[in-house]
């Protein structure tokens, strides 16, 4: 029986988009696909979730690689990004309905050091409290059984009990083989539901 429901973040509960971060700043084209690549999708930011660089050290090395008209941007990417928060249509209001029900909750995320400061300000991040296992509190990243081992140990979980939800296939798949329940996230909160109650949580509405 499923007691206890165990979360992504980035394009579950909160929108993690690197193209509209980069749009914000006010960038188009060949500039705009340099800086996309170069801060979020290096292996920089790897690093910062896994808790081995700060902000200001991933920042840094990314300026390095950047041209000079480029490098005032970095920062704010690196830094900024959320300071126009977006959540998931409808995942608010899931989270909501298990947390009243009685249905444990859990934060499973890969995130830099920097969690703490703009989790908060996230409407959802209300219902989990302090059950929140992130990545570079342990230098530990999903989909490493070792994450998901980390997580069950922190919060004394049972693993039959276990459902983990996450867009990335890999990271579900892992949470499948150490004998958790997993579903794919694919940006449809009705969906989720539907699956969830085939789960046995037939709360749900």
């Amino acid at each position: 029986m499923i007691k206890n429901v165990l979360f992504d973040m980035g394009n579950v509960l909160m929108r993690w988009d690197p193209a509209l971060f980069v749009r914000r700043c006010g960038y188009t084209g060949e500039d705009a696909e340099l800086l996309r690549r170069e801060v979020y999708g290096n292996v920089d930011w790897v690093m910062l979730d896994r808790g081995v660089l700060t902000d200001a050290e991933a920042a840094e090395r990314i300026r390095r690689r950047v041209p000079e008209r480029l490098r005032d941007a970095v920062g704010t990417l690196v830094s900024g990004w959320d300071d126009e928060p977006l959540q998931v249509p409808g995942m608010e209001d899931l989270v909501r309905e298990l947390s009243e029900k009685g249905c444990g909750l859990y934060l499973l995320t890969n995130c830099g050091p920097r969690h703490r400061e703009y989790w908060p300000k996230f409407p959802v991040s209300r219902y989990f409290g302090d059950r929140i296992m992130r990545s570079s509190d342990w230098k530990l990243l999903k989909p490493d059984p070792a994450f998901y081992e980390k997580a069950l140990d922190m919060f004394s979980l049972d693993r039959r009990e276990c459902v983990f939800i996450d867009d990335n296939p890999a990271n579900v798949e892992a949470a499948l083989r150490l004998g958790l329940e997993g579903l794919v996230f694919f940006n449809d909160a009705a969906l989720l539901r539907r699956s969830l109650r085939a789960l046995g949580l037939d709360f749900l509405k």
